[in-house]
């Protein structure tokens, strides 16, 4: 079974702004949109930023010593790009919810992982493993 992309629709506070983060500093070309919406192409998967009065969550888990935000998305990068990107967000001078980090190093499903939110409050997790093929790992 060939991965097919998926499609995300989120709200966001301010059309402009969404333009610059997901655009600019996330590097995600931009694709349809109108006064109300704005497509961006995530790594081959479409996601839509619609203008919302409401928008982010404030719920959360406790997961390996972090307060991990509930719900969140992202996408699984090669771990050279999640590099490339965290610099690129550092460099933006991004507020990390949960700094770059590797979680179960040494052992199955080891993967980098960070945490922020986006201008609107959105929850995001980009994460990379060295070797995908444990993405689904157990033991």
């Amino acid at each position: 079974m060939s991965l097919r992309p998926f499609h995300l629709a989120f709200p966001v506070r301010d059309l402009a702004e969404a333009r610059h983060f997901w655009g600019e500093v996330m590097g995600c070309p931009e694709g349809r949109s109108s006064d109300q919406w704005i497509d961006f192409d995530f790594y081959g998967h479409q996601i839509v930023a619609h203008l919302s009065e409401g928008s982010g969550d404030a719920a959360s888990n406790p997961v390996d010593g972090h307060v991990v935000p509930v719900p969140h998305f992202g996408i699984v990068l090669t771990l050279e790009d999640w590099k490339e990107l965290a610099d690129r967000l550092r460099a933006a001078g991004l507020e990390f919810a949960i700094e770059p980090y590797i979680r179960f190093e040494g052992q199955p499903g080891e993967q980098a992982t960070m945490f922020f939110r986006d201008p609107s409050g959105n929850a995001i997790e980009m994460k990379a493993f060295a070797d995908l093929g444990q993405l689904f790992a157990t033991d």
